[in-house]
């Protein structure tokens, strides 16, 4: 592909917007699927799962939902689950940065307002990512980006798959799988496979970020109807 040749904008966004159908195709294509194996196994209860809690934060507080569900997700998600796809050096920065998010979210206290907590988090991971310049030498950063490369294949299904199961605690508080959750969990799968796709033909974390926010938008607009009064 061109795209993977030449750094063309242009193509790049059709090509974003070329696999963000494809992935809307393969969700019809299951959910058709779906349907059909619930016709012959009626034992799959979807309604034993439901993320009440997404539903509730989007009722009570819309636009701190909207704001995890566009921006900061897409971003960390993102960041941990593709980053190390065919990483540059700034790719690993990225991932040592999301993991850092994480423990941040557990250390600053939930009773402050949200927008000053995330403003403080994402504020102190921005020092962070340029500080890690200058503490990981630059030839171990090549040597990690050239073993990662040589390994793109599984990092990019295992992350997808990874992606997709990280999912089971929208619905779930712990760990737990059964076929009713995986057939919960696959779409995201899909849109954890596709994500990486976009990531190595446009070469560039931006894409993938895009993407989801993309997916997450969608999702919103099939959300708002249920939480409204």
């Amino acid at each position: 592909m061109n795209i993977l040749r030449h750094n063309d904008p242009v193509a790049k966004l059709k090509n974003l917007s070329r696999n963000f159908l494809l992935m809307i195709a393969c969700y019809f294509i299951f959910f058709i699927i779906l349907s059909l194996v619930t016709q012959f196994f009626p034992v799959v209860d979807f309604d034993r799962y439901e993320q009440s809690d997404l539903f509730e934060l989007l009722g009570n507080n819309p636009f701190k939902f909207i704001f995890l569900a566009i921006i900061a997700a897409p971003i960390i998600e993102e960041s941990i689950f593709r980053s190390l796809l065919k990483p540059s050096q700034e790719s690993i920065k990225l991932f040592i940065c999301a993991l850092l998010y994480i423990i941040g979210l557990l250390l600053i206290p939930e009773k402050g307002h949200w927008i000053l907590r995330y403003t403080l988090l994402f504020a102190t991971l921005f020092l962070i990512y340029y500080a890690l310049g200058e503490l990981i030498p630059e030839k171990a950063l090549k040597k990690i980006c050239f073993w990662l490369y040589r390994q793109y294949l599984v990092i990019w299904i295992a992350g997808a798959i990874i992606f997709g199961f990280v999912h089971i605690f929208n619905y779930v508080d712990s760990f737990q799988l059964d076929l009713t959750l995986f057939m919960m969990i696959a779409p995201r799968i899909i849109a954890g496979f596709f994500f990486g796709k976009i990531k190595l033909e446009n070469k560039g974390m931006i894409w993938p970020v895009l993407m989801h926010s993309m997916n997450n938008s969608m999702v919103l607009l099939f959300m708002l109807p249920f939480t409204l009064p």
